[in-house]
């Protein structure tokens, strides 16, 4: 990104010195570089892996659980993420060459993504929950549960889509003069017409974002997953280990990617009304900007951590290869005309994939 500062206006509380220059926010050729290659990265293996948790939901599951409806969702929320990235980075390189429009709907866009994505990894591990601490209480209850888990999944995006309107609300397209240089920079972030409605705003917005989307899932996922595996110790399964190690990596990487940049987050929210120096400024703002890349990675290892560890969706997924591979066969070997026998190998492909569930399955290595 061309500069980490797009959501507040920093100018009115640092330290006022009348013979020292303006404090300059830009980041250096070099620094645009490397975040520029490294969302490029995130953006690709976030396209691929959430693609095919897409295509396996939609093509290859027959039978489609709770948890695999949440994963969709997931999957789609973190797909319209790695989307608008792209476009975000490069307006705000190119002094938000799109217009106001645009403005507001990648940046609302980003917003609904983040609270849609961390809520439903929520819902995710309560269902893991139901299914194997309560898994005596909930047989026989869950074989109606695909329109439950339909309508908590309407219900997310709607939460999501209301914490989201201050974000489109207030987020505006204009230009901002520097009377030094005399340069005009366009630029898309937060700006408010009244004191009042900027403190509370300034306050607010980051506060829901650490809440809604960060602590309330983590409470979530720590208690769910905490009473899991002390379930699966109980058990006698040879998969026990394994499934444990699963639960392990989902809460460490989720606490990893996301622990840093929302005490960063939470750090600079509470120095907005304090007089700040230029260069402890600069500071916290590329801390902001590194530990936001690294929340970003979480789109790339959802697919892996909630997908394709198990044994169904790893089944699916090489059955997707061998399926592109057995098309791009045909494809060759008939001259790029279509046949009924690449019809039929597509079709036979998909009645040959699909396994009873259990309650370990989604923890399978």
């Amino acid at each position: 990104m061309a500069t980490p500062t797009p959501d507040y206006d920093y100018s009115s509380s640092m330290e006022p010195d009348e013979e020292a220059e303006p404090c300059n926010f830009d980041l250096e050729p070099m620094e645009i570089i490397t975040q520029t290659y490294i969302h490029s990265i995130i953006c690709a293996f976030g396209l691929i892996g959430n693609v095919l948790v897409i295509v396996t939901y939609i093509f290859y599951k027959r039978t489609k659980t709770m948890t695999d409806v949440y994963l969709f969702n997931v999957a789609l929320a973190d797909l319209l993420f790695v989307v608008a990235l792209p476009l975000i980075i490069y307006n705000e390189q190119h002094n938000w060459a799109m217009g106001s429009v645009a403005c507001k709907m990648l940046q609302g866009a980003y917003s609904i993504n983040l609270y849609s994505g961390m809520l439903l990894l929520a819902c995710i591990s309560g269902d893991r929950y139901i299914a194997i601490v309560q898994a005596r209480r909930s047989f026989g209850t869950r074989s109606n549960t695909l329109i439950y888990s339909r309508l908590i999944c309407s219900a997310i995006w709607v939460l999501a889509a209301v914490l989201s309107l201050p974000t489109v609300i207030y987020t505006q397209r204009f230009e901002d003069n520097d009377l030094e240089t005399q340069a005009v920079t366009v630029i898309c972030q937060l700006s408010f017409n009244h004191n009042e409605t900027a403190k509370l705003m300034k306050v607010l917005l980051p506060s829901l974002q650490v809440a809604m989307g960060f602590l309330l899932p983590l409470v979530v996922m720590v208690f769910c997953y905490s009473s899991i595996i002390c379930t699966l110790l109980r058990t006698q399964s040879s998969q026990r280990h394994k499934a444990v190690r699963v639960v392990l990596a989902v809460v460490v990487v989720f606490i990893v990617c996301h622990l840093p940049y929302n005490v960063a987050l939470l750090t600079r929210t509470l120095s907005l009304f304090k007089e700040r120096g230029c260069e402890a400024e600069k500071m916290k703002l590329q801390v902001l900007a590194v530990t936001k890349s690294v929340a970003y990675l979480h789109c790339c290892l959802n697919p892996i951590l909630y997908a394709f560890i198990g044994v169904k969706f790893r089944s699916h997924f090489k059955q997707i290869l061998l399926d592109l591979w057995c098309l791009s066969k045909k494809y060759i070997y008939s001259g790029g005309r279509s046949s009924r026998g690449t019809s039929d190998v597509y079709i036979s492909a998909h009645k040959s994939v699909d396994g009873s569930s259990n309650n370990m399955s989604s923890f399978s290595a």
